[in-house]
């Protein structure tokens, strides 16, 4: 399993206080909301808090496509990779 991916689902247990699951109870192409794991939108802002804390993400308003950022583990761990690499592009340009 992808080491991100695993990690993501352990910020989310954590963030979430989710102590009766384990990442290995997560599927990462699971839906987060609703039918999937059940969190809702409260639960929503508590994950984006804890993103933006941990990876230092940056999330638009709530539009379509932040939400289709956080539709399952997977989605969530391919922002983090692409802001990261951003990121670390940004800082090898700048002289």
């Amino acid at each position: 399993m992808d080491t991100l991916e695993n990690d993501v689902k352990r910020l989310i247990i954590e963030a979430l206080a989710l102590e009766d699951l384990s990442p290995e109870d997560i599927d990462t192409e699971a839906p987060l909301f609703n039918e999937g794991l059940g969190l809702d939108s409260i639960d929503a802002l508590e994950l984006g808090m804890a993103l933006r804390k941990k990876y230092g993400i940056q999330f638009e308003s709530a539009n379509a496509e932040t939400r289709a950022h956080f539709r399952s583990v997977a989605t969530l761990a391919a922002l983090v990779r692409a802001q990261l690499a951003a990121r670390a592009a940004a800082t090898k340009e700048t002289p």
